[in-house]
């Protein structure tokens, strides 16, 4: 048998243990040794079969700490915010405000024709499974009635009803997705180095009416999200 054969024979068969949940979402996989004598093949063989996999989204490797399953076979509607969509989908989150206060905005303001620059400014790290820093997530809201008081009571809980109570429903808007590189402040809240690369997504949500209801700009590790768009009826 080939080393490509006895590569691809691997990859096929750990891909089936996490895809059936054997080896489940946030698992770590055994070391390079106990999958080369498992399989009897060299260490450099499973390498190549742990390359494929990290390439395919199903698991993530880490110098000096090994590799973990990031395959957990859900959809994430982030209409309603990364927040809610975890939540809903059972995954099991953590999170710390690192800023929540009344801000002026002009370039947002300017972007998106806001007939106000004052905004509630609501920035979250978010950490999952393991504890470990998954995102950073930067809101922005129209500091009106209720909002402008966020600060003071000094909890955002349920953010979206909160935009209920002054009349703001999130119904349609758009979403831009990119690559960064993590500045020094994120990397520091992150726990990863200056420079590393990350998703970064800007969502704008507007109501029916076309009003304004949130800006959120969200710095998401790729070891732990995946962008899947679908098109057409």
């Amino acid at each position: 048998m080939s080393g490509r054969l006895k590569h691809e024979h691997i990859v096929a068969e750990l891909a089936r243990e996490i895809q059936v949940g054997r080896l489940p979402n946030g698992a770590q996989l055994p070391g390079e040794n106990a999958l080369a004598a498992r399989f009897g093949v060299s260490r450099n063989t499973v390498r190549q079969a742990l390359t494929e996999l990290g390439n395919q989204g199903l698991i993530a490797t880490h110098s000096g700490k090994g590799s973990f399953v990031t395959f957990d076979d859900r959809a994430i509607d982030d209409r309603l915010g990364w927040t809610r969509a975890l939540a809903e989908n059972g995954v099991r989150t953590a999170t710390t405000v690192v800023l929540l206060e009344v801000v002026e905005e002009p370039e947002l303001a300017t972007l998106f024709d806001l007939e106000s620059a004052t905004m509630v400014a609501i920035d979250r790290v978010r950490t999952i499974v393991d504890g470990a820093p998954i995102s950073i997530e930067r809101s922005r809201i129209p500091a009106i009635g209720g909002l402008a008081e966020l600060p003071e009571r000094g909890r955002v809980d349920h953010i979206y009803d909160d935009l209920r109570s002054v009349g703001l429903v999130p119904e349609v808007g758009e979403e831009w997705a990119e690559v960064i590189r993590l500045s020094a402040n994120d990397a520091r809240l992150l726990g990863h180095q200056e420079g590393d690369r990350f998703l970064r997504t800007r969502r704008l949500s507007r109501d029916l009416d076309g009003k304004f209801v949130e800006y959120v700009e969200s710095i998401l590790d790729p070891d732990r999200f995946r962008l899947h768009i679908t098109f057409g009826s």
